[in-house]
């Protein structure tokens, strides 16, 4: 226990011979609970990025994020008298404890079924994943779904032992500075062999640390991070200890610890984690289902050298056909509130707006100049981010027709309201009946036998309902659509 510590329990103790010995050893005690509580849910996460995988015919080729399992033994015998070749077998196979890994990390165990949170650089690139646990308990593991713009991934156990203990999770949106913080993860892979975690305490130093930003909504292509999301901590953080847990004394997961690895692009020691607030949560929940993170988009530009005389985000620029500007908001105008959350500044309105994710209704509370306020309703558009995603349950394509949010075709010109048109799946009836259309143009569709449609889950949801027979209304994105508007007919 740091001396800081044993400092601020003495001062706070009321006076009397035995008073300080027992506030110390009741904190300690709950300490204790605290890291007892959590240590099964803390997982060593093993990982190696080798191809050499090909040569013992286990480097997958699926599907991202398929990775499967390694198994040394067969192969053994085979290369006995040849050390090199045994060397290699040990190194490749994760689940021998003995040899130390390449790379490695540490994660969260989610739920009973095997789903374990880290972060997404901890397994970026992987080609074979091992999660160790405490107990000597472990499984090779494949990437469910991962977001590299939140920096969050979510694996998936191939054999999950039964006794999995999910840990609970907090709310880092009551944290406060000043805070005490229970760590507990695995730096240096120190539970590679026995999956045995290492605690540490400190407190909360600050929140909302960011990195520079430049208040264009399109030059968000690198994490949530540089909008303000990372919470400070005094906790050690070294080499391994990305992904572990920031616990508060309840014994609630507030944070995911990163070390600033999202950040400057590495592993790095400092005390930051990624905040588990209602922004994560969803995230995560997402990630839990093997879905892609579909981050919202809003259509605008602000002026960032006039936003501190005004407070909120004073809007500079409205995009054509995006959802700010089919909702009416106004160069000029300050957006307030997101959906009652205060909006200090202009990465507060690209975080909330994001996080809020693609399809759902945001209310937002704009201000003229002129003081007048009102309340705007807005369904958010599906953000651009060209980063990494791994999804092991995106939506089925139609016929061999696959869409996406209007809000990703990159033109000068009003995109109509519906979706895009991103594919055919290659020899699929689509494909064979309109492959031509494709390759002239982009396309929008607006209707799904006369429903109107906006999003890819209206879309999926009507051609559903249809059991079969679609009729689907197009318009190409041009500068006057409705001169393009034509049918597409299945089957």
């Amino acid at each position: 226990m740091s001396r800081i510590l044993m400092i601020a329990i003495w001062l706070a103790a009321p006076m009397g011979a035995n008073a300080q010995p027992r506030e110390v050893k009741a904190l300690q005690e709950s300490v204790h609970q605290v890291i007892g509580s959590a240590e099964p849910s803390i997982a060593c996460i093993l990982v190696s990025r080798s191809e050499r995988y090909k040569e013992f015919n286990a480097l997958t080729t699926g599907p991202a994020g398929k990775l499967g399992t390694f198994d040394s033994r067969p192969y053994t015998a085979p290369f006995g008298g040849d050390p090199s070749r045994r060397e290699l077998l040990r190194r490749l196979d994760l689940a021998n404890p003995d040899p130390m890994p390449e790379s490695y990390g540490s994660g969260i165990v989610l739920d009973a079924n095997g789903l374990i949170l880290t972060n997404y650089h901890v397994v970026q690139n992987a080609t074979k994943i091992f999660v160790r646990l405490p107990g000597k308990k472990g499984s090779y593991a494949d990437i469910h779904a991962a977001d590299g713009r939140s920096d969050l991934a979510v694996l998936k156990l191939i054999h999950a032992p039964a006794d999995l203990k999910p840990i609970h999770l907090g709310d880092a949106a009551k944290a406060k500075k000043g805070d005490f913080v229970v760590g507990v993860a695995n730096p240096f892979a120190a539970g590679f062999r026995d999956g045995g975690p290492t605690a540490s305490q400190g407190i909360i130093g600050n929140l909302r640390r960011r990195a520079p930003s430049n208040g264009q909504e399109t030059d968000r292509l690198r994490t949530l991070h540089h909008l303000g999301t990372l919470m400070q901590t005094d906790l050690r953080l070294n080499l391994g200890c990305s992904g572990g847990a920031v616990l508060n004394l309840e014994g609630e997961l507030i944070g995911l610890t990163s070390s600033m690895a999202a950040i400057v692009g590495g592993e790095t020691p400092g005390g930051f984690a990624v905040p588990i607030d209602a922004n994560f949560k969803r995230i995560i929940d997402i990630l839990k289902q093997g879905r892609e993170v579909e981050y919202g988009f809003l259509g605008v530009s602000v002026d960032t050298q006039n936003q501190f005389d005004r407070g909120g985000a004073v809007i500079d620029q409205v995009s054509e056909g995006t959802p700010a500007k089919r909702a009416g908001l106004q160069v000029g105008e300050t957006i307030t509130t997101v959906n009652d959350v205060p909006i200090r500044d202009y990465d507060d309105l690209f975080l909330n707006v994001g996080a809020a994710l693609a399809g759902s209704e945001i209310v937002l509370k704009v201000q003229a100049f002129g003081g007048r306020t009102r309340e705007v309703t807005v369904k958010l558009a599906k953000f651009h981010y060209p980063g990494p995603v791994i999804a092991s349950n995106g939506p089925p394509p139609i016929y061999g027709l696959r869409v996406d949010y209007g809000s990703l075709v990159n033109a000068d010109v009003p995109i109509p309201e519906g979706v895009w048109i991103r594919e055919f799946d290659k020899g699929s009836p689509a494909d064979k009946k309109y492959k031509d259309l494709l390759e002239r143009a982009r396309w929008i569709v607006i209707s799904v036998n006369g429903k109107p449609i906006t999003t890819p889950a209206e879309f999926h949801r009507e051609a559903a309902a249809a059991k079969g027979n679609l009729e689907l209304r197009i318009v190409e994105v041009v500068k006057n659509p409705e001169t393009t508007i034509r049918s597409l007919t299945f089957p």
